[in-house]
């Protein structure tokens, strides 16, 4: 590996009113290889990242790029230096090309024309680089999300970066993606480019990343050879503390007397009559590939999305949610996939979004009893051990672990029977996965019902009571604890439906 240090950050220290973000991290990255970024939800790696495109002012400290010193970064500056970042969410617009997205901002003009033409031929010989295969007309909205990420790659490329930083690349990539991903990420290592790569999926780090950073709770802890450590060791210094087992022990409480949700011959939103049967206490899970219908299946049954024909049974008795609001009322809550598009309102404060189903509970005369929401608001923070100084915090600056509290919290907060949870721990640390899971467990527990969906193969067996597998919005089998084998799992969700011929 190449010695040569690229980038160095030296106690770089970020404070907020209330809150030490950063307390004085530094860092190398040296130039080719790949430096791993790790921590839990709220560590700071993200804060750390932001110094350095200069989206974040640190409040003291030194970046220095290739030798010369900065207290402080700036987006133009940084460009100007070749560091660039790709985060969760893409910087693309939907209605251009690939090509157009590429060129954004410094589009090749003929005069004072665009020239598109020289752009789709310039876009395709830099696609060509990067042994990816986009039509450049294509628009961007019809293309994957995987495409989508590595149009980021390819902009990021064609600016001269030297300094590529990605923040949870794999997030939102099917695993056919992901493998994709490391060999472009791979032949940027081999062509000098220098790569920062945060992610929570610790296998990503051993089979991609040559040093690992372990940041926590705004410190630096250590820095380790990948090939000289272990996940054990990870998960200790990120969390302080060994998790002995993946999954949190669960007490049976199954009552299989009470069906709390019934499913009878659902068609609708994608999906064709599926039936299914979940039981008081119980965590019953649903398999199957991206794109099978499982997030389909739970927008009918929030009301989110319409129910063609079939039948939805709450506890015996048929409901018809035509809206959320329908379903909260029922006591059905979901905690959903894309937590900050449709989870919280992440310029609001804590206290607001905890509070928002039970606002009419809590009103009198259409005025808030501001002392229940306060004291419910806290009760929460406290039970769920979100990390702010005050519950007045804005959600937006909270990690993604805490978001994903404030969502279960509001649901609590609404006392609902039966809750939904659509990919609960994607982009979520081992740690806080783990109490995510003491969580679910405690739920049930308590006497609540939960219906999980999850792509994390270990999970869906982890937590799961009995899993129903999905195909093409269809479904195609239904397992029980005993019977739980990947294998299996993946027979049923990539099993071919039969169409009828009329």
């Amino acid at each position: 590996m190449n010695e040569e240090i690229v980038l160095q950050l030296k106690n770089i220290r970020k404070e907020y009113p209330g809150v030490v973000a950063l307390k004085d991290v530094s860092l190398e990255l040296r130039k080719g290889e790949i430096l791993a970024l790790i921590g839990e939800n709220g560590a700071g790696k993200s804060t750390l990242i932001k110094t350095c495109s200069g989206a974040v002012i640190p409040t003291s400290g030194k970046i220095i790029v290739d030798g010369q010193e900065f207290t402080s970064m700036t987006p133009q500056l940084a460009a100007e230096h070749g560091i660039a970042i790709i985060y969760q969410e893409f910087n693309n617009i939907g209605e251009l090309s690939a090509a157009e997205n590429l060129f954004l901002g410094h589009p090749i003009r003929k005069g004072i024309v665009i020239d598109k033409a020289a752009m789709e031929r310039e876009a395709a010989s830099e696609f060509a680089k990067l042994h990816i295969d986009i039509d450049p007309k294509a628009l961007v909205k019809n293309l994957t999300v995987g495409y989508q990420q590595m149009i980021e790659i390819a902009k990021a490329v064609h600016q001269n970066a030297k300094i590529l930083i990605m923040d949870e690349p794999s997030a939102p990539l099917t695993s056919v993606e992901v493998e994709h991903m490391f060999e472009v990420v791979k032949l940027l290592r081999s062509q000098g480019v220098s790569i920062v790569y945060i992610s929570h999926r610790l296998e990503e780090i051993f089979a991609l990343t040559d040093r690992i950073v372990v940041l926590r709770d705004g410190s630096y802890i250590d820095t380790l050879i990948t090939k000289e450590t272990n996940i054990g060791e990870l998960i200790h210094l990120m969390v302080g503390r060994d998790l002995t087992e993946s999954y949190p022990p669960r007490k049976d409480c199954i009552d299989p007397s009470k069906i709390v949700l019934e499913l009878k011959d659902v068609c609708g939103n994608g999906d064709e009559n599926i039936s299914i049967q979940v039981c008081k206490g119980e965590i019953f899970g649903l398999g199957g590939l991206v794109g099978a219908g499982r997030t389909e299946l739970a927008e009918m049954i929030f009301g989110s999305a319409r129910k063609e024909s079939g039948q939805i049974l709450l506890n015996g008795k048929e409901i018809h949610p035509k809206h959320p609001r329908d379903a909260i009322d029922f006591g059905i809550a979901l905690v959903p996939e894309d937590r900050k598009r449709h989870g919280v309102l992440l310029t609001n404060s804590i206290r607001n979004n905890i509070n928002m189903p039970i606002y009419e509970r809590i009103s009198r005369i259409g005025k808030i009893n501001s002392k229940i929401e306060r004291e419910n608001a806290e009760k929460y923070r406290e039970a769920l051990e979100i990390k702010t100084p005050t519950v007045q915090q804005l959600v937006k600056n909270l990690s993604g672990g805490n978001q994903q509290k404030v969502i279960l919290a509001k649901w609590l907060a609404a006392n609902c029977e039966l809750i939904i949870f659509d990919e609960p721990t994607r982009g979520i640390d081992v740690g806080a996965k783990y109490e995510i899971y003491k969580l679910m467990n405690s739920l049930v527990e308590a006497g609540k019902t939960i219906l999980l969906i999850s792509s994390e193969m270990e999970e869906l067996m982890g937590m799961s009571d009995r899993i129903a597998v999905l195909s093409e919005g269809h479904l195609t089998g239904t397992l029980e604890k005993a019977d739980f084998s990947q294998d299996t799992i993946m027979v049923y969700a990539s099993k071919a439906v039969k169409k009828e011929v009329v």
